[in-house]
């Protein structure tokens, strides 16, 4: 029976709910959120559903999560902080290196060639393009909220921002620089000299200072206020009844928050979402070629869903143009490839993970999930997602 039958059917809205929270309750919960926290208090209508979200964060229905899942619930994104007098200059420094060219060996690509400003610091392309017009194989993802990540890259194979920063120089697809060329550069620049100096203490500037530069000034990225967040500083009309019920569906039937948690929606960990191609032209094996351990195999980072609205092609193949076709992934379990007979043996085979399930989620559903989605992101409005179902 479909949850609030599209909002539109009152007399159905109670049995609906009644249902819905009976099995959230009963599945599995973090067993560390506060024993006092129920959903028996939300009553079966979607005003009663309001006010059970209306509460703190941390009285929120129990939300749907596996075994061994180490939940945190979701939440605002924290400023960044107060510099000292050293890290505002580094702040300064960082932010002129990420829009000049002197980084790229041909000096005419940039940081910012990939992640642009007026794109949420993505680039909308599939895969970017870059030096000589080299096109890369994963999708550059956007580098708003970045400093708050603990690993970087799809495959998590920088320990640092820093380290993230100036792999692209060094990339010959990328900006194809080389040390040598980069501090040459640099150290040619009267004006660089200087601000470095002033910095760093130092009469030859080097990649790692310039590293630390970007690392200073991109950890300083945040996502701008969206209606989610107002929703959690108490303005209860920032979600629409759609989104907000997009919201229950996210944290209990949906299972999105078994991998999207937190601040970010982002569990900052590896998963095989059935998306390695493996043995196929797009064949990318992700975490596995970091740690070289079979069960990484097709394994990439949980990415933030923070901006979603504003930062497709989504994956890290950049391979979905729209929230939908994600959502119709999701709904029907993910992609689970079966080996051929010679890969019965194949020890690096790809495994989905076993968090994903189908959902048999109906249309409206989808449409409350797609609302959500789209109130994570600034500068989106109140308002109804409208599904195939309303077109026609």
């Amino acid at each position: 029976m479909p949850i609030f039958s599209c909002l539109r059917t009152p007399q159905l809205i109670p049995l609906a709910l009644t249902l819905l929270l009976a099995g959230t309750e009963a599945s599995g919960a973090n067993s560390s959120r506060p024993k006092n926290v129920t959903i028996t208090d939300c009553e079966a209508s979607i005003s009663q559903l309001r006010r059970c979200y209306e509460q703190p964060p941390a009285l929120w229905p129990t939300p749907t999560i596996d075994e061994g899942v180490d939940y945190q619930e979701l939440g605002s994104i924290p400023p960044p902080a107060k510099p000292d007098a050293r890290e505002q200059k580094l702040r300064i420094l960082g932010e002129r290196l990420f829009f000049d060219p002197i980084l790229s060996a041909s000096e005419q690509l940039t940081c910012a060639s990939c992640h642009h400003p007026d794109q949420r610091f993505a680039d909308g392309r599939r895969t970017s393009n870059g030096h000589r017009f080299q096109e890369g194989t994963r999708n550059s993802p956007s580098l708003l909220n970045t400093g708050l990540r603990d690993t970087w890259f799809w495959d998590g194979r920088a320990s640092s921002l820093a380290e993230q920063a100036i792999e692209p120089m060094l990339n010959p697809i990328e900006m194809a620089g080389t040390r040598e060329g980069i501090e040459s550069r640099l150290n040619n620049s009267e004006h660089y000299r200087a601000e470095f100096q002033e910095i760093f203490g130092d009469h030859a500037i080097t990649l790692e200072h310039a590293g630390e530069a970007l690392e200073t000034w991109q950890g300083t990225l945040r996502s701008r206020s969206a209606p989610f967040d107002r929703f959690l500083r108490g303005n209860r009309d920032a979600l629409s009844d759609q989104a907000l019920l997009g919201l229950h569906l996210f944290r209990t039937r949906a299972r999105c928050a078994n991998c999207h948690m937190g601040p970010l929606l982002s569990d900052k960990k590896f998963h095989n979402i059935g998306l390695t191609y493996y043995g196929r032209k797009l064949e990318d094996l992700g975490r596995y070629n970091v740690t070289k351990k079979p069960a990484d195999v097709g394994r990439f980072r949980t990415p933030s869903l923070r901006d979603i609205a504003a930062t497709g092609p989504y994956m890290h193949t950049g391979n979905f143009p729209h929230l939908r076709g994600i959502l119709a992934m999701y709904n029907a379990g993910a992609p689970r490839p079966k080996p051929k007979e010679h890969q019965l043996t194949d020890p690096l085979f790809p495994q989905t993970s076993v968090l994903l399930k189908p959902l048999n989620l109906e249309q409206h559903e989808l449409d409350a999930l797609e609302s959500f989605l789209l109130s994570l992101t600034s500068g989106t409005a109140n308002r109804r997602v409208v599904g195939i179902e309303s077109k026609n």
